[in-house]
């Protein structure tokens, strides 16, 4: 019980990315081939989730969308961390300093433009593309692994550990990959799952407005700007991606909470 929302988090995303796997080699039906006389079908046998308004099997649909989903939020939460994990770094190793004070107003430039900002102007000069939502998600992500990683970090430069490294002759970039780092890396880790259940959201608002992942790569998000006018014909085509969304981002969300409890040393002791 006490592992409760590990398990269920990591059973939901176990389940979306082996639906993502399994659509490189087999997906139900072929989403490029179009049956405009079975449009709009419900769940039923020969479609297990139905038809979108193009005859399209939903499922496929989802299995695809999947894929692009989790392909965009991977890569930019990798971006994030690759870069905003050493500036928070280095930020914290020189505390006080012009370099600090600069790396840290410029994480606040950032944060003063919302990721769909940041895309719109991305897409405006390079066009909509899935690449592009890649680069707008990714460079928000910059800051947020930036800031946790130096506040996490401040604090254990007055450790009497790293003060014995220092002793020793270490450097401040040696000190903190050796030993801040690896201190903090569950802090980042439960940051990361977090930054991705974001991620999944910006790319299918990126998505719905256009600007994410263009046809005919399918995406959750243009699924239900497709599906926005035939709620009241054919509720199941809008429902579904939504559905995915949302299980796909509260199965990362409680994994994330569940390797919280479950890294953290201290709140292992408190449960016991």
């Amino acid at each position: 019980m006490r592992a409760r929302n590990l398990i269920i988090g990591a059973a939901l995303t176990a389940v979306f990315i082996a639906l993502a796997v399994m659509s490189f080699f087999w997906t139900p039906y072929d989403i490029a081939t179009l049956d405009i006389p079975g449009r709009l079908k419900t769940p039923g046998a020969a479609h297990l989730l139905g038809t979108d308004h193009f005859g399209r099997d939903i499922l496929s649909m989802i299995m695809m969308g999947a894929r692009t989903s989790i392909a965009v939020a991977l890569v930019a939460v990798g971006i994030g961390m690759a870069l905003g994990i050493p500036l928070g770094l280095l930020a914290a190793a020189r505390h006080g300093s012009l370099l600090d004070e600069i790396i840290m107003r410029g994480n606040d430039l950032i944060f003063a433009f919302p990721s769909l900002v940041i895309a719109i102007l991305i897409t405006a000069v390079f066009g909509a593309s899935a690449v592009n939502a890649i680069i707008a998600i990714g460079i928000f992500n910059v800051p947020v692994f930036a800031r946790l990683t130096r506040s996490a970090a401040l604090p254990l430069w007055e450790r009497d550990f790293i003060l014995a490294a220092r002793v020793c002759g270490k450097s401040a970039a040696r000190i903190s990959v050796e030993h801040i780092l690896p201190n903090i890396a569950n802090l980042m880790i439960v940051q990361g799952t977090i930054q991705f259940s974001l991620g999944i959201l910006a790319e299918a608002a990126l998505s719905y407005i256009g600007l994410g992942a263009q046809p005919p790569t399918a995406s959750w998000g243009r699924m239900l700007a497709d599906a926005q006018t035939l709620v009241s014909i054919a509720p199941h085509v809008a429902l579904i991606p939504g559905f995915a969304i949302l299980l796909m981002v509260l199965g990362l969300n409680l994994l994330g909470d569940g390797l919280r409890d479950w890294l953290d040393p201290r709140l292992r002791v408190a449960r016991v």
